[in-house]
């Protein structure tokens, strides 16, 4: 699916989800929609594929991953 963020959210928190491709593109706007805003539903995701286009934009597909654990990103 490709566009509704609304949709998205809404089929993230019940847990119908079973892959989400991401693409993330090189910009920094500063605003528009967040699609893991408010009300998301924390859980955790398994990357499983990762692609680099030419320009720099990366194709992230992920895998829900079951409750997510909580730690910190020290060495």
């Amino acid at each position: 699916m490709i566009g509704s963020l609304d949709l998205v959210q809404s089929l993230l928190r019940p847990g119908l989800v079973d892959r989400l491709n991401l693409w993330v593109y090189p910009v920094v706007l500063g605003t528009g929609k967040r699609l893991f805003g408010e009300g998301t539903v924390p859980s955790a995701l398994r990357l499983t594929e990762s692609v680099t286009h030419a320009h720099g934009t990366l194709q992230l597909t992920y895998e829900p991953a079951g409750a997510p654990t909580y730690g910190d990103a020290a060495a």
